[in-house]
């Protein structure tokens, strides 16, 4: 994994963002802060959401999607910016396809990498060149317009998985727009950045969605979240996150989620193996190197 040197920073006149969420909105407003962008034009299912990202100030105006203003707001953009669950990759992109300009650069913030990229490719074509894939390691347990930071990148990790068709001149364009936003901008091959974010997003978020299911499916559901302390809270944060969002996160990393998901069940199978047997030494092995590897962790991630 390689991390970019800081690059200048290069004014982008037109952006238009697709999906003005948390995600989309926390990179336009950082953007707005930092004085990089002339003007954001949003795009979104629902006008009521587009107006909200207006008067918050995400966006400065909206246009409906196939519609005459919606094509001049593509055919004039220098950035689009795909900031909708990775499911609506090939409509959104098909959409977009009949009038993209040659300067336009597309760039996405999903939390899958291959699965947007064959979308891409499929739908682009000779333009594929024009996408340079991206990832923002960010997010918060809310959603939607008013959930937006413009300081949530800032000291975070962003992925670029640039592939052969993008030139230096596209890739250090998106690199410098995410520098804008304070984040720490670094280079992942496609089929690392979902197996390594299979292990430390995808299946910690099923878990977390599986944890909660269990605990409000019991009879006495109510009592135990009214005792749950930090614990549990930590632990099941992640599972407010946007349910659309990860639905189409665990179609589109399907593979990896599945692989990581079966080894740790297998560890887990071996952890209650030894629960069943009392076996304390072995458990707390277990433990004990669990415990030293989340405290090296901890102290290096700061």
């Amino acid at each position: 994994m390689k991390t970019y040197p800081q690059l200048p920073s290069q004014p982008i006149g037109k952006l238009l963002l697709i999906g003005a969420g948390l995600i989309g909105g926390s990179l336009t407003l950082a953007l707005k802060k930092a004085k990089v962008v002339q003007h954001v034009t949003g795009v979104g299912r629902r006008e009521s959401v587009m107006r909200e990202a207006l008067q918050l100030g995400l966006i400065d105006d909206f246009v409906a999607p196939n519609t005459p203003e919606y094509a001049q707001a593509v055919a004039n953009a220098d950035i689009i910016v795909l900031a909708m669950p990775v499911g609506q990759t090939k409509s959104v992109l098909r959409d977009l396809l009949p009038h993209l300009a040659p300067h336009t650069i597309i760039t996405d913030a999903g939390s899958t990498k291959q699965s947007v990229y064959n979308d891409a490719l499929a739908v682009l074509n000779e333009k594929i060149n024009q996408f340079v894939l991206a990832h923002p390691i960010a997010g918060r347990e809310v959603n939607g317009p008013s959930a937006a930071l413009a300081d949530l990148y800032v000291g975070k990790k962003i992925m670029v998985c640039p592939t052969e068709h993008n030139s230096t001149e596209q890739i250090h364009t998106v690199v410098g727009m995410w520098q804008a936003t304070g984040g720490q901008v670094y280079e992942l091959d496609l089929n690392a950045h979902d197996a390594i974010f299979a292990a430390v997003s995808h299946v910690p978020h099923v878990l977390a969605y599986a944890l909660m299911n269990h605990v409000a499916n019991d009879a006495l559901c109510d009592d135990k979240f009214a005792m749950a302390g930090a614990g549990f809270r930590d632990f099941t944060r992640i599972a407010a996150a946007s349910p659309e969002m990860w639905r189409d996160v665990c179609l589109n990393n399907r593979e990896a989620i599945v692989a990581d998901l079966d080894a740790y069940l297998a560890h887990a199978q071996a952890l209650r193996d030894k629960i069943v047997a009392s076996d304390s030494d072995a458990l707390l092995n277990e433990f004990t190197r669990a415990s030293e590897k989340r405290l090296g962790w901890g102290y290096k991630s700061k």
